[in-house]
């Protein structure tokens, strides 16, 4: 017995958050189908859930952009540069992949909080409505969750911070690292929260949210095909001047599977050094592009943002004009690379985006839990395309070999 009191406490505290929320997914549809009434009722949990997502956000944007920026060097490597171009060029094709697909596409969520939403008439007042929430208050912008005023300062202190000595840029990593982990704890009641989310929403309206929650999800994994396919081989190609598809094919299968089941670009990062090493690339590069390729080449996360902020605008009724859909592919760059290293990382940067055409906070953090709802595949698939890029654009600079695969069958 106490045996198995132990293995449950450690499922509950350690186990695969994939496993949890799948697991969550089902019992609520099932709660929902057999009783309704106590589905409605245990929607109090998916309240909670995006309650606490909601408080905490806001406070990870801030920290997470001004260590990360405050902690930056100044590459002195010049092969560094252009592989750093490359992950920034991928990044902003993969969100107009993102966008392109939303308009052919369009999904329809069901959200709880459907008021209405002064949304912007034109590009003048998109313009307007960014140059006031870049200037606003501080303290106003985190207490209001003013998602662009909180990117703007984080930016500014970040550049300014930059000049700081070591001590300082020590303190503003720890905080980060602190507040990264306090939404970690947050992110692992996420099972619960979906559990109750679901019931509530399958008992008050049928089986409808489900669908929506799959057609969200194949729009999401058909741009992450579309860029795995197509947009990397096509960038690939044309900077080696030759067939890129030998290289890609061979870094799906040597980093992409790996990182598609570990679901995390920091942990991928030996295979994708001892990857790089196999195909004889330089060390001196790899050695840095890889490691922060992992924290800021984010090309699934760059699709996941415009896709998942442009069906809560569909849903709510806003028009989206094309200025204001290149607006968000710019700005979902600027999220992916600010992603935390958290699980589902990417959607509790959603909120920012969704900030751009006047979705309220709680309506945006609807929309963050819909996307851990499809995490369960969503974050594996945007994993693995995030992991194996690196790889690709390093080796694509450098000078890919011409047969990658014997390559990196090495033992």
């Amino acid at each position: 017995m106490t045996t198995s009191r132990g293995s449950l406490r450690h499922f509950l505290l350690h186990g695969s958050l994939v496993t949890q929320i799948a697991i969550g997914l089902v019992l609520g549809v099932l709660l929902a189908v057999a009783w309704p009434a106590g589905g409605s009722a245990v929607g109090i949990l998916g309240e909670i859930f995006i309650t606490a997502l909601k408080s905490v956000a806001p406070i990870l944007v801030f920290f997470l952009i001004i260590a990360s920026i405050a902690g930056m060097r100044r590459e002195n490597k010049t092969s560094v540069r252009p592989i750093l171009s490359l992950y920034v060029i991928g990044m902003l094709l993969a969100a107009l992949v993102g966008v392109a697909l939303s308009f052919m596409f369009p999904s329809t969520l069901i959200l709880r909080d459907t008021a209405a939403v002064n949304a912007p008439g034109g590009v003048a007042e998109v313009l307007r409505n960014l140059a006031l929430s870049v200037v606003d208050n501080p303290v106003h912008a985190l207490a209001n969750a003013n998602f662009i005023g909180i990117l703007a300062w984080a930016i500014g202190l970040g550049m300014m911070l930059r000049h700081a000595n070591e001590t300082t840029r020590d303190v503003l990593h720890d905080i980060s690292r602190g507040v990264t982990g306090l939404v970690r704890m947050v992110v692992r009641v996420a099972p619960i929260g979906i559990f109750g989310l679901v019931a509530s929403t399958v008992a008050d309206t049928g089986f409808d949210a489900l669908r929506g929650y799959a057609h969200v999800l194949g729009v999401l994994l058909g741009g992450m095909l579309i860029v795995t396919l197509i947009v990397n081989p096509a960038i690939a190609g044309f900077v080696m001047r030759k067939n890129p598809y030998p290289l890609v094919l061979t870094c799906l299968r040597e980093s992409g599977v790996t990182a598609f089941f570990t679901r995390s670009s920091a942990a991928n990062i030996p295979v994708n050094m001892e990857l790089c090493r196999k195909l004889g690339l330089d060390e001196d590069t790899y050695s840095v592009s890889i490691p922060i390729g992992a924290a800021i080449n984010m090309a699934g996360a760059a699709v996941t943002i415009s896709v998942l902020t442009l069906a809560a605008a569909h849903t709510l009724g806003i028009h989206v004009d094309l200025f204001s859909a290149l607006l968000l592919c710019v700005v979902a760059v600027v999220c992916a690379c600010g992603v935390s290293g958290v699980a589902g990382g990417s959607l509790l940067l959603i909120p920012l985006a969704c900030s751009l055409f006047g979705i309220s906070p709680a309506q945006a953090m609807e929309v963050v839990a819909v996307g851990f709802i499809i995490s369960v595949v969503q974050d594996s698939a945007e994993t693995a395309l995030n992991s194996h890029t690196d790889v690709i654009f390093t080796a694509a600079v450098l000078g890919a070999p011409d047969n990658p695969a014997e390559l990196a069958a090495r033992e």
